[in-house]
C-alpha cells in the first residue's frame, strides 16, 4: 500500500470528487479525516465505506473559511491519528454564475473565501504537523482559460490557487511537496447546477476521449501527487481535462 500508516485530510469530502478521493488513500492504507459543510449524508456514507473495507476514518462539519474550524479540524485529526502526512484541498465552488457589472463585493468575498481562504487556512493549520509529506490543492481548468460565463471570480481565485501552489513548493521544499490539479468538466454535482446540458454535450464532443471526467478520474491522479510515486514533482498545476485544453 502506497499510503500505508499515513493520514489524510480531505477537504470537502462529503461527495464527488472529495468522497473519491477519501476512498482512494483509504485504500492505499492511509487514515482519512473527512471535512464537509453540508453534505453529512455523504460524508457519513463515506467514512462507513472506508471502515468497511477495514481503514480508519471520521468526518467533521467545519466552514474552512474560519480559522477556528480549519484548526478544530487539524487537532482532531492529530488526536485521532497521530499527525497529518497529506492534506488534499478540496474544498470550494463557483456559488454562482455573475458577471462583473452585476457582481456585488459580498459575492467576490465569499467565492475568493469558498475556494482561496479556505487553502491557506487549512495549510496553516496543518504547518505544525506537516513536517513531511505532501499538500495537493484543488485548482481548475477555469483557473487557466478564464472559465466559462459568469465565472470570473470563480476563475480568478483559482488561478490564485496554482500562484500559491508554486510559493509554498519553495516555502516548504524539500520535506513537504505542493502540487495542483486542474480538472476539466468532471461529472459532478457542479456541473448539474451550474453548467447546461447541452454545453456539457458540446464539451464531451470537441475532447478527445470524447467523455467527461468521473471523480475517481481524479482521485487517482491525487493519490499520484499524494505518495512517493510523484517525488520528484512539486509546484506543478496538473492538468486533467480529457484533451480539452493543453497547457
Amino acid at each position: 500500500m502506497k499510503l500505508k500508516g499515513k493520514t489524510a485530510i480531505v477537504t470537502g469530502g462529503g461527495r464527488d470528487i472529495g468522497s473519491a478521493c477519501a476512498l482512494k488513500l483509504a485504500e492505499e492504507g492511509a487514515n482519512v479525516a473527512i471535512n464537509y459543510f453540508s453534505s453529512s449524508k455523504g460524508a457519513d456514507a463515506t467514512v462507513e465505506a472506508i471502515k468497511a473495507q477495514g481503514g480508519q476514518a471520521f468526518a467533521l462539519q467545519g466552514d474552512l473559511n474560519t480559522q477556528a474550524d480549519a484548526e478544530a479540524l487539524v487537532a482532531k485529526t492529530v488526536e485521532a491519528f497521530g499527525g497529518v502526512d497529506v492534506l488534499v484541498n478540496n474544498t470550494g465552488g463557483l456559488i454562482a454564475r455573475k458577471k462583473v457589472s452585476e457582481m456585488s463585493l459580498e459575492h467576490w468575498q465569499a467565492v475568493m473565501d469558498v475556494n482561496l481562504t479556505s487553502t491557506f487556512l487549512m495549510i496553516k493549520a496543518c504547518m505544525p504537523y506537516l513536517t513531511s509529506g505532501a499538500i495537493v490543492n484543488m485548482a481548475s481548468q477555469a483557473g487557466r482559460d478564464g472559465g466559462g460565463p459568469g465565472a470570473v471570480a470563480y476563475a480568478t481565485s483559482k488561478g490564485a490557487i496554482m500562484t500559491m501552489t508554486r510559493g509554498l513548493a519553495k516555502e516548504l521544499g524539500p520535506d513537504v511537496r505542493v502540487n495542483a490539479l486542474c480538472p476539466g468538466m468532471i461529472d459532478t454535482d457542479f456541473h448539474n447546477i451550474f453548467t447546461k446540458d447541452e454545453v456539457r454535450r458540446n464539451v464531451e464532443a470537441a475532447t478527445p476521449v470524447k467523455r467527461q471526467g468521473m471523480p475517481v478520474d481524479v482521485a487517482n491522479l491525487v493519490l499520484f501527487l499524494a505518495c512517493e510515486d510523484s517525488a520528484f514533482m512539486t509546484g506543478a498545476s496538473v492538468d486533467i481535462n480529457g484533451g480539452m485544453l493543453f497547457s
